[in-house]
């Protein structure tokens, strides 16, 4: 998430270390927050066993359930607050699954008894053929591609398994044409490796000003899953390709890891934190490569079904400029469940201007959009994130 309480900037003197600001639109103004790295072994997480390292969706949600037992043991005086779940992109696994742990403990009469009330996820992974079938629709509807590619691509590829050399050459059309664009929000700049021949200066974008990074990252491997967008964060159940895998050199496209580097890496921040040493830890790393993941939840589908006829509140929400998980799977999947509609498709609003739109459907689940937010919401929309979210959490009409 990007709605915590301070904000990086680098340093304008060489050498120095990043300073922090204050996020006027904090989603800790309205709540109190855990942040939480996890699986164990991500961010400044860490185990003492080592086989903790090899895990998956089911382990992962059992151990985070573990963590909130105790933490709660440990402050017993936030017990009666109303608890929420939250997180994105592949926290549409994460959040789901961990929910119905915390629900299963509930009803299993484990102690501490968690005042659990419902959850958020914003572009968040769901499932394989929602997912997996949400991309061309969203190049098409955007106008990344034209109608007649548009048509080609349907009459070429029968489904998302499609692999034939008819629906890979149309495949590679549309790759052609969104190739340099950057798969996290396509208005920002992508950027790309400085040794490949530039066609042009472009300025950066306010998000790579704040940090300071002047590296561009190297270009997206098109093919790496056969005709699959690399980046486009589809649920398969096996092993996960984690990010240093999809990255060349190291690097993430789009993504800057330079201050927050700096930062947390630093003995002095991490003293300050209460975050171990590098000795005991390891370094904070953007990519990590010591832990082994696997998908093993299945779809999240049957998770929302029976979490929300339970009437546990859910609030499913996109960024409808991100092209790593578009918007367009997620309207379908919310839809797929066939609840009824309270609350017709309608424009939402904040600071007197449409910030987006929504659906809203019985059994408490409403799908929201925020418009020209790309993949993390709150970085990209932050005022409109906070009114949504403290609107949502008072119960009010969004």
């Amino acid at each position: 998430m990007h709605a915590g309480p301070f904000n990086f900037e680098a340093s304008k003197t060489e050498g120095n270390l990043p300073t922090l600001h204050l996020n006027p639109y904090s989603w800790s103004k309205v709540s109190s927050i855990i942040y939480l790295d996890s699986p164990a072994g991500v961010g400044l997480s860490y185990s003492k066993n080592s086989s903790k390292y090899q895990t998956g969706d089911l382990q992962t949600a059992s151990d985070t359930h573990a963590f909130l037992l105790k933490w709660f043991e440990e402050f017993p005086e936030f017990l009666d607050n109303p608890f929420y779940i939250s997180g994105e992109s592949y926290a549409g696994i994460y959040v789901p699954t961990l929910a119905y742990e915390v629900v299963k403990g509930i009803k299993g009469g484990i102690k501490p008894v968690i005042n659990f009330k419902g959850y958020l996820i914003g572009n968040g992974v769901t499932d394989i053929y929602f997912d997996g079938n949400a991309f061309i629709p969203f190049v098409h509807g955007m106008g990344l591609i034209s109608d007649s590619i548009y048509e080609e691509v349907k009459r070429s590829c029968k489904g998302n398994d499609d692999i034939s050399n008819l629906c890979s050459k149309s495949y590679d059309k549309v790759y052609r044409a969104v190739d340099n664009l950057n798969v996290y929000d396509i208005l920002e700049p992508c950027y790309h490796n400085p040794n490949k021949a530039s066609k042009g200066n472009v300025s950066l974008p306010s998000s790579f000003k704040e940090l300071g990074k002047t590296e561009k990252p190297l270009p997206v491997r098109k093919r790496m899953f056969g005709r699959a967008w690399p980046l486009r964060a589809t649920v398969k159940e096996g092993p996960v390709t984690l990010w240093p895998q999809l990255a060349e050199d190291g690097h993430i496209p789009c993504v800057s890891d330079e201050v927050a580097t700096s930062w947390l890496n630093n003995q002095q921040v991490r003293q300050a934190i209460h975050a171990q040493p590098e000795s005991v830890s390891g370094p904070w790393e953007l990519c990590t490569r010591r832990i082994g993941y696997k998908h093993d939840a299945g779809s999240m589908i049957t998770y929302h079904k029976k979490l929300t006829i339970m009437g546990y509140r859910a609030l499913i929400f996109s960024g409808d400029h991100d092209m790593c998980v578009p918007f367009t799977g997620t309207e379908a999947w919310t839809r797929s469940l066939g609840y009824k509609i309270i609350d017709e498709w309608r424009p939402w609003t904040s600071n007197d201007q449409v910030a987006g739109y929504l659906q809203a459907y019985n059994h408490n689940l409403t799908f929201l959009t925020v418009k020209g937010a790309g993949h993390t919401v709150p970085e990209y929309k932050p005022r409109e994130a906070l009114d949504f979210y403290s609107r949502w959490l008072e119960g009010k009409s969004i």
